[in-house]
């Protein structure tokens, strides 16, 4: 039966991508054909989802900045938009209810508040692989996007203790000298090295140390994977763990997808009642762009980040199953609702891949705070009188300069999204600010007192860098451009979009390495 599961997503999962759809979108789709065609969900299908959720928030602690929840934006804004779409939406169902329709029509004023409260959560799944396949991960509206999630998650901790009565064990206190072990923690992974035992050990502190500790004391499993990763998340080698981590858990997100669909056998009056609760999906949008727009963050922050979280969570299956089993909902609700998250997943991937098209044609219309007023993550970047502009400052791009900089002298600055990498370059001593290439606005934003002259795209995800050369040529820019890949046909598309210079960067890894060696050993070679 495996076998066929397997089949079945990689040919809806390749189909989806020749369409130039998100892969998941024909995973689900995978999950409802099989469902339709009589197949169910496993055992071991469910248990690979729930350790590929467990691992995706592994890997969001492990890149998220403690500092970033503390933020009024972040705490205020879920909380503001939790009670105004819990409230909206009970209001609404209340109203449906009074015009007698489907199954709402023997509800009570609780139940419906219950529906309205798990319709309120956005999935943590979808939006995070939607900003992974986009590149923007590190984005102003990702960072944005991501710290709602979360606190979202909180506030599903909160409930499930509070509607089951389970109160945590009293050795969950127990919990709070884990900080303690962080040193610990910090010196096995220096001598994890760089291999198997890497991607072993963070598996262990997702599943074992993380999930499995946090649930053995009446806690939520998941909450401790994300807790495990953001203690290590100030640690040199965290982002190479986060990467070494990554195909494995997108082959388990698969099955995540796949199990959405097989879960549960869609119902006419489950479908039914599902297109209704996505007709209150707008609604949903509508408020995060005003929560976002309240604290003042440009159109574009707060309708991309609005789109990211345009959809309903897997977290309302779970308040509906824990609904049921405590008789306060239907079981026909499961169905709903999961038919309804489902779709929304179908309904946000094609929105989120057009999201930067939908930005330009809504900014036309769309009113933008004065430039004083803004948020202070959008106001306008300074490039003083620097000539080369260096996008993406990881590695690659932190390489590239320093040997600018032994060239030109100190004509080079540095563009990077993350503000933790960027205090750390400027502590290093190169000259690199807080930007996102990849925002439309980024460019109209730069003030420079002389024409930049070169421009390097050293993003580390090739979408990225072909937004940012769109960007780059729409603002007619007279300059020289030159971008790294990672694979051929990558490579090829750069050059065909008019970069100047293109290069592979394992070709290259391996033919710097041979000057290297020659300028440093000069053999004596005939």
């Amino acid at each position: 039966m495996e076998i066929i599961y397997i089949i079945a997503a990689f040919l809806a999962g390749f189909i989806a991508l020749r369409c130039k759809l998100p892969p998941l979108v024909g995973f689900l789709l995978a999950g409802f054909t099989l469902n339709s065609a009589g197949y169910e969900s496993t055992h071991t299908l469910a248990a690979l989802a729930d350790l590929g959720v467990t691992l995706l928030l592994f890997s969001i602690g492990l890149k998220l900045d403690v500092k970033t929840l503390l933020a009024k934006e972040i705490w205020g804004g879920a909380t503001l938009h939790n009670l105004l779409t819990t409230g909206l939406f009970t209001l609404a169902l209340l109203v449906f209810k009074q015009l007698g329709i489907g199954m709402l029509a023997d509800l009570d004023l609780t139940q419906l508040a219950l529906l309205g409260f798990a319709l309120s959560f956005s999935s943590t799944v979808f939006a995070i692989k939607a900003l992974q396949e986009k590149g923007e991960l590190n984005a102003t509206y990702g960072t944005l996007a991501i710290g709602i999630l979360i606190m979202q998650d909180i506030f599903a901790v909160i409930f499930l203790t509070a509607s089951t009565g389970k109160i945590p064990e009293i050795s969950a206190f127990a919990l709070l000298a884990l900080p303690l072990l962080r040193p610990s923690l910090f010196k096995i992974l220096d001598r994890a090295g760089h291999g198997e035992m890497l991607v072993l050990y963070g598996i262990f502190l997702a599943l074992v140390a993380g999930a499995g500790l946090f649930e053995a004391v009446g806690m939520k499993a998941d909450l401790g994977a994300l807790i495990l990763g953001m203690m290590l998340a100030a640690h040199p080698k965290s982002s190479e763990m986060a990467k070494s981590l990554f195909n494995f858990k997108e082959l388990l997100l698969v099955c995540f997808f796949l199990n959405i669909g097989l879960a549960e056998e869609p119902t006419f009056d489950g479908l039914l009642m599902a297109l209704l609760f996505l007709l209150l999906l707008p609604l949903k949008g509508i408020l995060y762009y005003l929560v976002f727009s309240r604290f003042r963050y440009r159109v574009r922050t707060s309708l991309l980040g609005s789109l990211t979280l345009f959809n309903y969570s897997e977290f309302g299956l779970i308040v509906s199953g824990l609904a049921y089993n405590m008789g306060m909902l239907p079981g026909s609700f499961l169905v709903a609702i999961a038919i309804a998250v489902s779709l929304s997943f179908l309904i946000a991937a094609p929105l989120n891949s057009l999201g930067h098209r939908l930005y330009k044609d809504a900014s036309k219309w769309l009113k933008e705070f004065e430039p004083d007023k803004l948020n202070p993550a959008d106001r306008l970047i300074d490039l003083g009188e620097k000539q080369i502009m260096i996008l993406g400052m990881g590695r690659i791009g932190s390489g590239a300069y320093d040997e600018m900089v032994k060239r030109y002298g100190e004509q080079v600055i540095g563009i990077e999204t993350r503000e933790d990498s960027v205090a750390l370059h400027q502590q290093q001593g190169r000259v690199v600010i807080h930007g996102d290439a990849t925002d439309p606005d980024f460019w109209a934003r730069v003030i420079s007192k002389r024409s930049t002259k070169l421009i390097l795209l050293a993003m580390p995800h090739s979408q990225a860098n072909r937004f940012a050369l769109e960007q780059i040529r729409e603002r007619n820019y007279q300059g020289q451009i030159a971008a790294i890949a990672k694979y051929s046909d990558d490579e090829e598309e750069l050059q065909a979009l008019g970069v100047d210079a293109a290069f592979n960067i394992y070709n290259e890894a391996g033919g710097g390495f041979a000057r290297h060696v020659c300028e440093h050993l000069a053999p004596q070679i005939k």
